[in-house]
């Protein structure tokens, strides 16, 4: 498989849009899928720091974070590609760049992203509750790694 890691550019966007909304219809099975739109895409990384996952130079994943805060908000790849270490990259190119400690949310009915940032050393400090639901927040680089 011939994948690598690349700053997000217009180019990207219209497969990225359909990524964003397959793989949350995947990650949130609990919601009506006809609350996902494709242009919810460009909604979530407006003035984020975004890296993509290209597979023969076709997108299949992305992360986005605010460098203000080091705080990644979404972490998406293409449903077809789940469980082949793209994440992982994703992450760790992500974290190459972004400032330490840095944070996320994670729904909690999200089970299957839960572990994946568990097994990264994420750690979980604290729970909320947002218009999606139940959260947990977690943290890396903060006397935790």
């Amino acid at each position: 498989m011939s994948l690598k890691i690349s700053a997000y550019t217009q180019v990207h966007t219209s497969k990225l849009r359909e990524v964003f909304l397959e793989s949350r219809k995947l990650a949130f099975p609990w919601k009506d899928p006809k609350e996902f739109r494709l242009n919810h895409f460009d909604e979530v990384i407006k003035d984020e720091k975004v890296l993509v996952a290209l597979h023969d130079d076709i997108p299949i994943g992305f992360i986005a974070w605010w460098p203000p805060a080091s705080f990644i908000h979404s972490l998406f790849i293409d449903p077809n590609f789940v469980g082949r270490g793209i994440g992982k990259l994703l992450l760790e190119g992500c974290m190459e760049q972004i400032s330490l400690p840095a944070s996320l949310k994670c729904l909690k009915a999200n089970e299957a992203a839960l572990r994946f940032y568990k097994k990264h050393s994420w750690v979980i400090e604290d729970s909320g509750l947002s218009p999606d639901g139940d959260y947990f927040l977690l943290s890396f680089g903060k006397n935790n790694d």
